[in-house]
């Protein structure tokens, strides 16, 4: 939790001048012991009378609401402190995930990212807020209280010390155990919401295919897993408090004893010493107790501050650069030997998703690129939107290595379709708007109708303003992969990339969006990924790919000739359609 400190800083003062208050509220209960003593050895014994009795009360009452208020001070403070830290955290921890390549969020998974900047920063900052208002306190009072002890009876003073020795042996076992068991206990965390974040996106398909049973079994599974996990930290944890009470109660039966005799034998101690004596050893308890809570609460903010600082410690492998695009009279597009592997080992494991790729793409031309699933289509795509880095070789936007633009100008030169249509809660109208914020209805209209989406739309009684809700589940397949077509053709990109965006359309509109972007984009790069030889068949520029090697590249009749893969996928196409239209 050290590394997360300095997001204290906007917070410093109020974490400073707290735990003063809540240090003023500890001095006055060691205060209470000594003015009970004068209650019991003058008030009672030397008979000073009722008005010094009640003065004295008087007294325990005026520290008591002190105290109060000092403590009420302090706890807000606290509040704000850490409510505020834990605010900063989870946006920085936003923030750092935000910049991940796909392959750091591929590594590390959606489940435990949310779990991470949820539940990991909660802890912490319950660790916060304990920090301030009892870290100083508790010690502060163990410590205190057995000075005053030594001021009471310098013999009988030492059975707090080593009580206080004890107990921190005790308590240093118990955190060094625990710490283990909480981040197991984190994880097992991931696993069961990995499975809900699963079951709650697929419910659909679960029930398709009758798998509610299975999916039980499987989520029981991880929460028994979670159950033990939790069980065997809170053995340990539970130790703390009975064996915390054990020792200081052994402690105050010495007190009572030895205290007794020299109060009998001796007289070197009055009865109010005995009574301040066991207030000191209770208040000692009641410390102890809460540093031992402290304890178990730290021991959670540890584990949760180390998984945290995972994510910080952890940098984006994605290139950034800072240079703007500059048009010329070069290939807008050039991908020069380009290799890529998903895999961390890179060239090494020879598992390549695509190798040695060569291809030159000019303005105004529309590109497809067709191959078998597996064959690497959607990764040479995503390497041009520079979701990933290549492994070897370069991709040029003319001329520049995309590595060294920068990020948002290329994104906003390039107009992506992903494969995975995904719109989000609100209306057709923020969603459209998300390439270009201030983009006009006209605009908006423009792309729908482009996108053969015009006609759906302009059927809802709110139009633009019509809800969409979480994931789109309210609009057909085919009708979210029109809109998210119409979201990409917002803002006019120079790029526009569907990346078999088209695969829940059916012919007939699938030729009129092929045809609309063809006669309203005619200066705009198309590259349209698809498993339809229909589909990019009049492409200027056909890319057929095979286990992620550039196997044919040519128009549709060149193709047919020169290439056996793309002359087998037509056909196999053709034939199909053939059987249907019979």
């Amino acid at each position: 939790m050290i590394k997360l400190a300095k997001y204290l800083k906007p917070y410093r003062v109020k974490a400073i001048i707290a735990p003063i208050f809540k240090l003023i509220e500890a001095i006055f209960e060691l205060i209470v012991p000594i003015v009970m003593k004068m209650i019991i050895d003058k008030g009672i014994t030397e008979n000073l009378g009722i008005d010094y009795i009640l003065k004295m009360g008087g007294i325990l009452v005026l520290l008591s609401v002190v105290g109060l208020c000092s403590s009420l001070v302090c706890q807000t403070l606290a509040s704000i402190v850490s409510q505020g830290y834990g605010t900063i955290v989870r946006n920085e921890l936003f923030k750092h995930i935000q910049t991940f390549s796909h392959k750091e969020i591929d590594k590390f998974g959606s489940a435990t990212l949310i779990t991470r900047i949820t539940n990991d920063v909660n802890q912490i900052q319950t660790g916060v807020a304990m920090l301030i208002r009892l870290v100083v306190r508790a010690p502060f009072l163990v410590i205190g209280a057995t000075i005053m002890a030594c001021t009471i009876h310098l013999k009988i003073s030492l059975i707090f010390v080593c009580t206080a020795l004890l107990l921190s042996i005790v308590i240093y076992f118990i955190m060094s155990r625990s710490v283990p068991y909480f981040k197991n206990v984190q994880n097992q965390l991931d696993v069961a919401t990995t499975i809900t974040s699963e079951n709650l996106s697929g419910t659909r398909v679960i029930r398709a295919f009758s798998r509610q049973n299975t999916e039980e079994k499987r989520f029981n599974e991880a929460c028994t897993s979670l159950n033990k996990a939790s069980v065997n930290v809170g053995k340990i944890s539970a130790l703390l408090n009975p064996i915390t009470y054990m020792i200081v109660n052994i402690a105050i039966v010495f007190i009572l004893w030895f205290g007794g005799n020299e109060v009998v034998f001796n007289t070197t101690l009055t009865k109010g010493d005995i009574v301040a004596l066991v207030n000191y050893m209770t208040q000692i308890l009641l410390a102890l107790l809460v540093l031992a809570n402290l304890v178990v609460i730290f021991t959670k903010a540890s584990a949760s501050g180390y998984r945290i600082n995972e994510i910080f410690d952890t940098k984006p492998s994605l290139s950034m650069g800072k240079d703007d695009i500059k048009e010329n009279n070069e290939a807008v597009i050039t991908f020069k030997n380009v290799s890529f592997s998903y895999n961390d080992n890179k060239l090494l494991d020879n598992k390549l998703a695509l190798e040695n790729i060569n291809f030159e793409i000019y303005k105004g031309q529309t590109i497809g690129i067709i191959g078998a699933t597996g064959s690497g289509k959607s990764t040479l795509v995503q390497l041009l939107s520079h979701l990933y880095d290549v492994t070897k070789g370069e991709i040029l936007l003319y001329g520049k290595n995309i590595k060294e633009i920068n990020n948002d100008e290329l994104r906003n030169y390039i107009g992506i379709v992903p494969q995975k249509t995904v719109l989000f809660q609100g209306t057709i109208e923020e969603n459209l708007r998300w390439r270009k914020e201030d983009a006009t209805d006209e605009e908006l209209w423009q792309a729908l109708e482009i996108a053969q989406a015009k006609e759906f739309v302009q059927k809802y009684e709110k139009g633009l303003k019509e809800e969409v809700v979480a994931g789109g589940k309210n609009f057909s397949g085919g009708q979210k992969q029109r809109l998210t077509i119409a979201r990409a053709l917002v803002g006019n990109p120079h790029i526009l990339i569907m990346d078999d965006s088209a695969s829940a359309l059916d012919f007939v509109t699938d030729a009129a969006l092929r045809k609309a972007i063809k006669n309203d984009l005619s200066d705009m790069i198309v590259i349209i990924v698809s498993q339809r030889t229909s589909s990019i068949k009049n492409c200027d520029l056909i890319l057929c790919l095979d286990d992620g090697k550039l196997v044919g590249k040519g128009t549709h009749q060149e193709l047919l000739q020169s290439s056996e893969i793309y002359h087998k996928i037509y056909q196999s196409q053709f034939k199909e359609e053939g059987v249907n239209n019979e």
